[in-house]
């Protein structure tokens, strides 16, 4: 008696395994998605309370946007984006992207998924992209939460800005947004180092942990001036160049050169991450 293959099974469509919205509502489902979006939710109220707390911040000398929070509703989602950018963010994106294909092989479901059988190609790409998705949700959360909290707060009004002038906020918000989408384009290295890691242990702490410590490091590492123009490699180098689309004057070249990077660096690590998994023992 002959035994059919996969690839020629009755009914089987390698293009219909795992559907996207499939491993959607799975990962919606899941508590640590429920606990990450409901802690980036609270934490504008959070800093709203300390602000209502400990009076409007104020540091002689220099001005941020920080010190310029309680200015209005734009003011106080642009100072939500400044103080998620660098750590804060990267947190919930390593862990959407880098918990994702280890936990189903901490679980010992990874061996079944590929049983079914997925495409090992077709598991990486559905399970990144969904990662990227809740990343993505993620990032325009933080800042969309303060800029509704903000504006009951403080009121509608222009953004003003650390150099001293101000922008409408029908140009803002505009800005904003642009501003949203380079985090998001920045934060695509931390995706894509979290995902490979993910794809080589079976420990989602690991993978994890793994991607926030290298940006711990790079941040450090950009500190050290020392280093000269090396830390134009690095992608913490550029990852506040979101603020040149918030100028009087649009500036391009900072946010173009650390989109560039971080795109770089992604496809070498996605690259790792598909050869890899491509030959990986998922049954040991």
């Amino acid at each position: 008696m002959s035994t059919l293959t996969a690839d020629h099974a009755a009914g089987y469509r390698a293009g219909r395994t795992l559907p996207l919205r499939v491993e959607i509502i799975r990962q919606l489902r899941r508590r640590r998605t429920l606990v990450m979006t409901a802690v980036l939710a609270a934490m504008p109220l959070v800093i709203l309370a300390a602000f209502q707390i400990g009076g409007t911040p104020d540091r002689p000398g220099r001005t941020t946007f920080i010190e310029l929070a309680t200015a209005s509703g734009p003011n106080f989602a642009a100072t939500m984006l400044f103080m998620g950018t660098g750590f804060m963010l990267v947190i919930p994106v390593a862990l959407y992207c880098g918990d994702t294909v280890a936990s189903e092989a901490s679980w010992s479901s990874l061996r079944y998924l590929l049983a079914a059988p997925v495409p090992r190609a077709r598991l990486l790409a559905r399970k990144f992209t969904v990662g990227l998705l809740f990343s993505a949700a993620t990032i325009v959360l933080l800042p969309l939460v303060g800029l509704v909290v903000g504006t009951a707060a403080y009121g509608w009004g222009d953004l003003r800005l650390p150099t001293g002038v101000s922008l409408p906020a029908s140009v803002a918000l505009p800005r904003l947004a642009l501003a949203v989408a380079f985090v998001l384009l920045s934060e695509l290295v931390i995706a894509a180092l979290a995902f490979w890691l993910s794809t080589v242990t079976d420990a989602p702490l690991g993978a994890v942990g793994g991607a926030v410590f290298v940006t711990i490091i790079t941040g450090v590492l950009d500190a050290v001036t020392a280093l000269g123009s090396l830390r134009e490699w690095l992608p913490a180098h550029w990852q506040y160049s979101w603020a040149d689309a918030l100028q009087p004057r649009l500036e391009w070249g900072g946010m173009l050169q650390g989109v560039s990077l971080s795109v770089s660096y992604a496809i070498v690590l996605l690259a790792l991450a598909f050869r890899g998994f491509a030959r990986k023992d998922v049954v040991s």
